[in-house]
């Protein structure tokens, strides 16, 4: 068993990818500028965000990310023993550092500034979380508001006789500028509540297990499920259009491309009724990601249909087996007010049943945030911002700079201001710009990069692992442990066992479906377990199919632990090689209770 994990100085560049770094903000690099304080400290590759390699303009959005994340705990709300989350690229990857506050005494004098600030928004929760839903709607609607509009060939005469005084060069590289402002902004609104929704459950976490010692982590996570959040509505309108296909008797038109299928509809009585309803749900509902939404290369429903056709055509076979198509919304209330009571029995003063029932009440207050800014941000505002950026990429591709509009992701965002203004150039004085000599070349060059990135295997951590991992967040959203820190080093599980976080309960035995991204879950057959890197919310749809599910990352808070346990769905989250050990085909026994998963057979 090793005793540490390897410094990111000593990690090679694999062949082909010489001059990745290039690709990246300098300022996020290893480098020898920092190596004393990179290699003091541990690094852990998120995969339950970015699993693969990051495209240098999707590097942008995680930029932003942990930077404002860490703003807000370090300087809007002075989180008392957390400061910011370092973060860095290696070899294409992203590796994140939680950095805490050591000295006891700055944890102290950070503490009353923290109640006042984070007390306010607590006091005024309702209001002000009404206030984000407008502020980030108005938001998505600016971002809908950017134009890309090619250089023209001579202004328009209104621009003279109006007396504008500016011109297309400055219109094009503003609205650039425009939209990579707006997604800063919108990662503003992002964690302007994220970091507070889970201050109040770790807070209701750590009253439960100072008054219930023996408390099973799952059992206080089960007292704040069956709420209704916005994340899960995507999933409804799939199943509302399913019953209603059924209803109007157009059920036998699915089972083929939506293409097909639409145009099939359109021909039937009643299907002017379902294509209404369609339509409908596709605004704002269908601006979901098939993954995380962190890569452009996710596919949203709104703009491949044949994913929402897909999902509907299966729930079609469910309602003509007669099978229920809702969440069980009712049992997973019952159950988690069954629990709720138990525990409440078990305390022995009117004063700690009182800071019971407050702390519970303030968690499922803030609880549902936790999960719906996943939607409008990660999912529909990104579905705007990569469909801008295509938009770009279509100016480029006109001018000669790019062959696909999508070339524009292999540029780092400050480069794009810097190749606008060489076609600027070139169409303000009349002569070639460099970049259709340039850029054609260099595309080729980093794709090959990617490519030589992407055949590498990441070290799941970096540098000298902690004794202890305290830090909350680390622990339950990303299911960094020591426990699970020993495991990436060797040290546990030598019978082949897997152990994992009990994100959902419920024990499931099936055969094994190993599925590496999402273009991969529409194998996943009846009563097969899922096995998956992590899952994105947009998989909901597949629940109702499958027995369990099993991720290599994500802590008990993780989206995924939150979905399976909103669908009723038997999961063990963040055993860090399930994809790796698990086969298709081999029959498990995923224990949701424990955190266990054993092959046996």
């Amino acid at each position: 068993m090793a005793d540490r994990f390897p410094s990111p100085f000593d990690i090679t560049t694999p062949p082909g990818a010489e001059g990745w770094q290039d690709l990246y903000s300098y300022s996020s690099v290893f480098s020898e500028d920092r190596r004393e304080y990179e290699e003091s400290m541990f690094w852990f590759m998120d995969g339950v965000h970015t699993p693969e390699v990051l495209p240098p303009w999707d590097a942008t959005i995680l930029e932003f990310a942990i930077t404002v994340l860490s703003q807000y705990n370090t300087r809007h709300y002075l989180v008392p023993p957390a400061l910011g989350v370092d973060i860095r690229f290696l070899n294409g990857y992203m590796y994140l550092s939680p950095v805490g506050v050591t000295d006891p005494a700055e944890v102290e004098a950070r503490v009353p500034q923290f109640m006042q600030r984070a007390g306010y928004y607590f006091e005024h929760w309702d209001e002000l979380y009404a206030s984000w839903m407008g502020k980030v709607r108005g938001l998505i609607d600016e971002l809908e508001q950017v134009r890309f509009k090619p250089l023209p060939e001579a202004e328009d005469l209104e621009v003279i006789t109006g007396g504008v005084g500016t011109g297309s060069g400055l219109e094009l590289m503003s609205q650039y500028n425009r939209l990579v402002e707006l997604t800063l902004k919108i990662w503003n609104y992002h964690f302007e509540f994220l970091n507070l929704g889970y201050v109040a459950y770790l807070d209701f976490f750590g009253f439960c297990k100072q008054v219930f010692p023996s408390i099973p982590d799952q059992a206080i996570a089960k007292m704040v499920t069956g709420i209704e959040v916005d994340l899960f509505r995507p999933d409804e309108e799939l199943k509302k259009l399913a019953a209603l296909a059924v209803e109007l008797g157009l059920d036998d038109a699915f089972g083929g491309p939506a293409a097909e299928v639409l145009a099939k509809i359109a021909d039937r009585p009643g299907g002017a009724q379902w294509l209404d309803a369609w339509a409908q749900a596709q605004v704002p509902w269908f601006n979901f990601s098939a993954g995380s939404g962190f890569y452009h290369s996710d596919k949203v429903w709104a703009e491949h249909p044949d994913i929402p056709i897909g999902f509907i055509t299966s729930y079609i076979a469910d309602a003509r087996r007669g099978e229920q198509l809702k969440r069980p919304a009712e049992a997973i209330a019952a159950e988690r007010d069954r629990i709720v009571a138990e525990y409440t029995e078990l305390l022995g003063s009117d004063e700690d049943r009182a800071a019971f029932q407050a702390k519970l009440g303030l968690a499922r207050t803030v609880f549902p945030y936790v999960e719906n800014h996943n939607f409008y941000v990660e999912h529909w505002g990104h579905s705007i911002i990569w469909r801008k950026m295509r938009e770009l990429g279509g100016i480029f591709v006109k001018e000669g700079f790019f062959a696909d509009p999508d070339d524009v992701f292999l540029l780092g965002r400050n480069e794009v201001p810097v190749a606008l203004f060489d076609m600027f150039h070139g169409w303000a004085v009349g002569v070639p710009a460099r970049g259709p000599k340039y850029w054609p070349r260099e595309i080729e060059r980093r794709k090959g990069i990617l490519d030589a990135l992407r055949a590498w295997s990441p070290p799941p951590a970096l540098g000298v692992p902690p004794e202890v991992v305290t830090e909350p967040f680390t622990v339950m959203l990303w299911g960094i442990t020591s426990e699970s820190v020993q495991h990436w080093l060797g040290g546990a599980d030598t019978d082949g066992t897997l152990s994992g976080f009990a994100a959902s309960p419920g024990t499931a035995e099936g055969p094994a479906r190993v599925i590496l991204s999402a273009d991969g879950i529409g194998e996943l057959q009846e009563g097969e377990i899922l096995v998956a890197p992590l899952t994105a919310p947009s998989w909901a749809p597949v629940f109702g199919k499958i027995a369990a599910t099993v991720t290599d990352v994500g802590g008990i808070m993780s989206h995924a632990a939150i979905v399976c346990r909103e669908y009723g769905l038997p999961a063990v989250t963040g055993t860090a090689f399930g994809t790796k050990n698990i086969k298709t085909g081999q029959r498990i026994r995923v224990d949701g209770n424990t955190g266990k998963v054993t092959v046996i057979g």
